[in-house]
């Protein structure tokens, strides 16, 4: 019964949707051949019937009988449209057009719009021109055509200026004969998710044989050849219901995806979780409110500290029909979430975001700003006040007429990944292209590595954060995994301090000058051992700095310093010896004096901000204690340190 009434209400919608003069009586139709008119009507059941094969051939049969029957050549332009053949649906409006121009005005807005739509600018920029000449239009309609004809006076500029362009095939390890999408990238480009429609079921209706088709996960994993074979994602997370438009965290042991109509959602589309450990992916849990809701929501992209969601939802209080979204994690919890605002979202729909490696860039499509035709894809950055710079389009060929959603980035910010269906007889696969430089977003590197107990080489699970040392802002924070294991992305251009702290061990700071460092070769590989905390135990204070050839602390020093004064704040019974180091250059007797120095203004900083003085003790070992060899600049910029010795607790 419920078939039979959401049958006959689409009937209702596709009578409703035609053009008045289609739903007339017979006798005002514009023919005088029954065999046309017995075929029309033939044609406009098929139609009403959604057996559009049927309705297009007979269509066909009744304008070669009447070339001049202008509700047929409607009725045409419809049943192509719907069945996106727009060849044939343009040949109909350009008919109708030269029968009678004013019988259907709003056959001239859409010829344009379906020449836009097909890339034919110049065409489309004529007719919707000449659609505003008409009288008495629908406000609406003349709405569209005049945001059409910027979409087309700016698409005949961008024709002019191509961008560099060249997509390559990732080939048959990744796609098939299947439609392969949405791709997402660990941040060291070794681990590819692909959302991959597969054929299921067969079923019959009628004398019709149908396929059913899903969405599962497939993986692959770069090797030095190039792509392996991909594989399923396997349960629990693909199912025998659709699964698709993931993205991974940044060490790739945590996926966030869409699946619609689940009996946990909360809407017909909802995003999920799940978390990869040592027996495999744990079963997909929904985020529930506050990003969940009884509204769709899909399309997520998880930021490289694993701290903000970006997703699209038609929730109420946006701006358009979809927009971008975003929620903040904290203490556990994902909050409500934050329209990202109408610089980014239009009236339109906004779709596919993806925030990059960087943090600071944003790719996504859009049918809302100016473009190509349908959707295209654009970025945009954060600016210094955290709002969105004004979206730029990707530009052609990249955008075309049709549509393009879906678009990544890997973290060097050089290559590009995204679904196509341009190779006839494929369907969609995944292709990669060099991304030209104006929109790349800032090169991303990674440090990967173990944190381990330096004791007992038990691995940890400790707490790592990344912080600027320009203005003290935290840039990553993650944890490592149950096997120690961790994968922090590091943008460029940036001083950045590294603390890894864990409840009973002395932290670790390490320090990745990259002030105007733009590329780096090779990523940073680099274990973390972690020092219990006891008598005799000492660490290396990497972010502190001095003047050259002086004991005046530089501001990036505060940093570091906050650091230690929480570590002693969060320990008080904890007694530490603050050491200086200097290099070989210069006399013994200085060095002495100048570590010395370093180490008392150090002790200062700490009592003058809450530490009390009998928990500290400061001393100079001048160049007596280097830990690598002063014959290099390397060896003696290691050996100027200040290190922290545990004397009491």
């Amino acid at each position: 019964m419920k078939r039979l009434i959401s049958k006959y209400l689409i009937i209702i919608f596709l009578l409703s949707a035609l053009p008045l003069m289609l739903r007339g009586q017979i006798n005002s139709l514009h023919t005088t051949s029954k065999k046309a008119l017995k075929k029309y009507n033939e044609a406009k059941n098929f139609y009403f019937m959604m057996d559009y094969r049927s309705a297009a051939e007979t269509i066909e049969e009744v304008v070669r009988e009447d070339p001049d029957f202008i509700e047929a050549q409607l009725l045409k332009a419809e049943i192509n449209s719907d069945l996106k053949n727009r060849d044939k649906s343009i040949e109909a409006y350009k008919a109708v057009i030269r029968i009678d121009s004013t019988f259907y005005p709003n056959s001239m807005y859409n010829l344009g719009r379906l020449e836009f739509l097909s890339g034919q600018y110049e065409q489309a920029l004529k007719h919707l021109t000449s659609f505003l000449q008409y009288k008495n239009n629908d406000p609406r309609v003349v709405k569209k055509a005049k945001r059409d004809i910027i979409n087309c006076r700016f698409a005949i500029e961008g024709l002019k200026h191509p961008v560099d362009f060249h997509p390559v095939n990732l080939g048959n390890s990744v796609n098939s004969a299947w439609d392969e999408y949405w791709p997402s990238l660990t941040a060291d480009g070794q681990t590819l998710v692909i959302t991959v429609l597969v054929p299921g079921k067969k079923y019959r209706m009628g004398n019709f044989e149908q396929t059913k088709y899903q969405e599962d996960f497939y993986v692959t994993h770069r090797s030095d050849t190039g792509w392996l074979p991909r594989k399923p994602l396997g349960a629990p997370i693909n199912s025998p219901q659709n699964e698709g438009a993931q993205t991974l965290s940044a060490d790739g042991n945590l996926m966030y995806f869409t699946a619609c109509n689940r009996i946990d959602g909360m809407g017909r589309c909802d995003i999920y979780r799940s978390y990869k450990g040592s027996r495999g992916w744990t079963t997909p849990e929904d985020l529930g409110p506050f990003v969940d809701s009884k509204h769709w929501e899909a399309q997520p992209s998880l930021s490289a500290d694993g701290k903000t969601l970006y997703f699209v939802s038609n929730r109420p209080g946006g701006f358009g029909k979809m927009d971008i979204w975003y929620s903040r994690l904290k203490k556990g919890r994902w909050q409500p979430p934050v329209n990202i605002g109408d610089r980014i979202n239009t009236g339109g729909n906004e779709m596919s975001p993806f925030i990059h490696s960087d943090n600071q860039t944003l790719y996504f499509s859009s049918d809302g700003h100016p473009g190509f035709g349908g959707f295209d894809l654009f970025i945009s950055r954060r600016l210094p006040d955290s709002s969105w710079s004004a979206p730029r389009n990707l530009g052609y060929p990249i955008n075309t007429h049709g549509d393009e959603i879906g678009l990544i980035v890997n973290a060097k910010g050089d290559m590009a990944y995204f679904s196509s269906n341009r190779e006839k007889g494929r369907g969609k696969d995944i292709y990669a292209f060099r991304l030209y430089k104006a929109a790349r977003p800032h090169f991303v590197t990674y440090m990967k590595g173990k944190v381990y107990d330096e004791v007992t080489h038990r691995p940890l699970t400790a707490h790592i954060i990344l912080i600027s040392l320009e203005d003290n802002k935290t840039v990553m924070d993650i944890e490592s995994n149950r096997n120690g294991n961790f994968l922090m992305c590091i943008p460029t251009n940036r001083n950045y301090a590294l603390n890894v702290s864990k409840e009973g061990y002395l932290f670790y700071s390490d320090h990745f000058p990259l002030k105007g460092v733009h590329e780096i070769e090779h990523p940073y590989v680099r274990d973390v051992p972690l020092k219990p905390i006891q008598v005799g135990q000492q660490t290396v204070l990497r972010n502190i700095f001095f003047e050259f050839d002086s004991y005046r602390l530089k501001p990036e020093s505060i940093t570091e310093l906050e650091q230690l004064r929480s570590f002693l704040l969060k320990y008080p019974k904890l007694k530490v010896e603050i050491g200086g180091h200097t290099d070989s250059k210069g006399t013994e007797q200085y060095n002495q004096a100048l570590s010395t120095q370093r180490a008392r203004v150090v002790y200062e900083y700490l009592t003058k901000h809450g530490i009390d003085k009998n928990r500290l003790t400061y001393k100079g070992y001048g160049e007596s204690r280097p830990i690598q060899s002063n014959a290099t600049d390397k060896g003696r910029a290691a050996n100027r340190r200040t290190e922290i010795k545990v004397t009491g607790m």
